[in-house]
Formats: C-alpha cells, sequence, structure tokens
C-alpha cells in the first residue's frame, strides 16, 4: 500500500490515518466538514488535498446510518482499487450495498475493537489500535487483493486481525460494547439528581462502570440505530435479570425467614452468575484472567510517584503486567494497584516495603 484515501476525520479515520502516515503510505484525507479535514492534515495525518487518481485502498470512516451511500459514492467515482469501512455495525452496510446492486468484489468491511470517550480529529492518536482486535468481514464475492490490503492496513496500525462473520459480528458488539453502554448510562443517570453529598462517597466501582457513559451521545444514537435488534434483545435478557434482582432484595426484607432465605439465594445466584462471566473476560495479551495477584500501594498525589514505584519494581527485577489507580475522594493521595505473577507479590511487595511504601493489603 503506498497512497490511501481516509474519508471521515473522525477518532478512528484521522487516528488510522496516522498510523499510515507514520509507515510511509500517502494518505489523503476528507470529511463532509472541510474544517476538520484541515485539522486532520495539521495533526500529520496527511493532506486534504484530493488524490490525482485511484488510490490503493479507501478508508470510509463514516457513521453506519452514512456508509453505504459514502461507499457508493466512492466505488462510482473508482476513487480506489479496494474500500473498507470501520463502522462498528457490518451487516447493514453490507445489505444495503447488495440491495443496491453495487459490486462487493472490491469491498470489505472491518471494525477496529478500539475507541476512547472522546471524539473528533484532536483525541485520535496513532496507536489508538495497537494491540487491540480488528474484525474483518470479507465474503466469498471479496477479492484476494482487497483483503490483503485490509490485512495491510491492520498489520500498520499494530492491530490484530481477527475473522467473523458480518451478522457474528453484530451481536458480539451488541454483547460486549452496545449493551454495556446503555447499561452503563442507566446507572450513571441514577447520579445527575442525586444529592451531593452521596455522589461525593463515590469511588472506584461506581467510576469503572459510568466511565463509557462520557461518551458522545450523537455518536452512539448512529450505532445504536444500526444494531437494535440484538441489543434489544440482550436488555430484554438483563431487565430479566433485574426483575428477579428486585423480588430477591424485597424479600430480604419480609419478616418471614423463609422468604428472606429464598431472596438471599436470589441474590447469591446473580452474584455466582456474575462471577462466572467475569472471569471469562479476556485478560493481558489474550491470557486467563485472574491469573495475576495484586499488590497495592498507598501515594501521594506528588510529581514522579508512579515512576519511583516502576523503577523500584524493575530494580527488584518484577514485571507490572497491569495498573489501576484509584484516587480517593477529597484527598491527596491514592492507591496503586500492581497486577504482578503470583509468584512475584512476595518480592514485589519486599522490595517496596523496604524503599518505604505503604503497603495496604
Amino acid at each position: 500500500m503506498r497512497t490511501a484515501l481516509v474519508i471521515g476525520t473522525g477518532l478512528i479515520g484521522t487516528s488510522a490515518a496516522l498510523a499510515l502516515t507514520a509507515r510511509g503510505v500517502t494518505v489523503h484525507l476528507a470529511d463532509h466538514d472541510p474544517g476538520q479535514a484541515r485539522t486532520a492534515a495539521a495533526l500529520g495525518a496527511g493532506t486534504d488535498e484530493a488524490p490525482g487518481g485511484p488510490v490503493d485502498l479507501a478508508i470510509v470512516a463514516a457513521p453506519p446510518a452514512l456508509v453505504a451511500d459514502v461507499l457508493a459514492d466512492a466505488m462510482a467515482r473508482g476513487a480506489a482499487r479496494g474500500y473498507i469501512d470501520v463502522a462498528s455495525v457490518k451487516g447493514g452496510p453490507r445489505r444495503e450495498l447488495e440491495a443496491r446492486g453495487v459490486d462487493l468484489s472490491a469491498y470489505i468491511g472491518t471494525h477496529p475493537m478500539s475507541g476512547r470517550e472522546k471524539s473528533g480529529p484532536l483525541a485520535a492518536t496513532a496507536d489508538l489500535f495497537e494491540g487491540r482486535p480488528w474484525v474483518l468481514t470479507p465474503t466469498r464475492d471479496t477479492d484476494t487483493e482487497v483483503l490483503n490490503l485490509a490485512l495491510e492496513l491492520v498489520s500498520h496500525c499494530r492491530a490484530v486481525p481477527v475473522v467473523m462473520d458480518a451478522d457474528a459480528h453484530d451481536r458480539a458488539v451488541a454483547l460486549v460494547s452496545h449493551m454495556p453502554h446503555l447499561v452503563s448510562n442507566m446507572v450513571a443517570a441514577r447520579l445527575e439528581h442525586a444529592e451531593e453529598a452521596a455522589v461525593r462517597l463515590c469511588g472506584q466501582g461506581i467510576r469503572d462502570v459510568t466511565r463509557i457513559a462520557a461518551s458522545e451521545p450523537r455518536m452512539w444514537i448512529d450505532i445504536l440505530s444500526a444494531n437494535p435488534g440484538p441489543v434489544a434483545d440482550l436488555l430484554t435478557d438483563v431487565a430479566a435479570d433485574l426483575e428477579e434482582t428486585v423480588r430477591a432484595l424485597r424479600a430480604l426484607q419480609s419478616s418471614d425467614e423463609d422468604k428472606r432465605r429464598e431472596g438471599g439465594n436470589g441474590i447469591a445466584e446473580v452474584l455466582r452468575r456474575g462471577n462466572a462471566g467475569q472471569v471469562r473476560v479476556p485478560g493481558k495479551h489474550g491470557s486467563a484472567p485472574g491469573v495475576y495477584e495484586t499488590v497495592a500501594v498507598l501515594i501521594d498525589d506528588q510529581p514522579g510517584q508512579l515512576a519511583r514505584i516502576f523503577a523500584d519494581a524493575g530494580r527488584a527485577g518484577v514485571n507490572v503486567e497491569d495498573v489501576r489507580i484509584e484516587h480517593a475522594t477529597g484527598q491527596q493521595a491514592g492507591l496503586v494497584q500492581l497486577m504482578v505473577e503470583p509468584k512475584a507479590a512476595a518480592v514485589l511487595t519486599a522490595a517496596l516495603k523496604e524503599r518505604g511504601w505503604a503497603i495496604r493489603q
């Protein structure tokens, strides 16, 4: 791949353009808002000048509802040898193109499983996709050359290619992305009119659950409008679980001992099923979750604290596999949770204590 055209210079399109430009590919940028394309160009993502002829690969980074229109237009004017889109829904755009009678041999639907709460070109980074799955949904009609171009793009972005059927992809993202986003927003909505005294008690748990609720609503309306059925099916199941949980909690209020026992069993079953699902979430490098032990360190909110901890871990010969930071509300302090191999936990704990760090169990 020597040349590319990125149509849509938001977070995903600009990030892909930055990655390609860094690998020596000449990238042309286009957007319905010329100012956004100029911003992406100023960031080093390419040029907002139109290409002089067909490019090797056209990357359509438009909202799902517009993908078919943008792709059909680009194909009609022969903009590229190959065409992909990066929308988060795959079945709908493909069916729209089929209904228009578009030759799909030069097209492959893709979806990089990466993003941020912020949108737009200013939020873009060249390493946004690094180590993340990038789904490819080829059909029997997909030309091998186009598949190879898509794989080259994934390689340039240092992502991990995953081949799936388009409809299977849509059901999967409904489960792991779209439904959780709505649930996160529903939880966050409870905070809107909550008493200030209650909000001040927010800890890491509520921050974890509501983090993705900070995303741009208009973008998510586009996404959910393109995949409503699978998301609604999942929320129906969640609603049934909620009803059962409410009944169990009400039973715990009863003066009848048998009902309280039944309620306790119901809550225990919800928690058991949650544990069983959570342990299936892949860990670092796709490893089984729960394989690391946590060493918790209390730190002051001062410059250089994290650097010192990692340096001290390095001196002890311990590799930190993952890290989380829990901030103390209203205090200039926090708890750094260092995830390490089980055999390294005692070594790291002893080394950090020796260097004066406050370890918390």
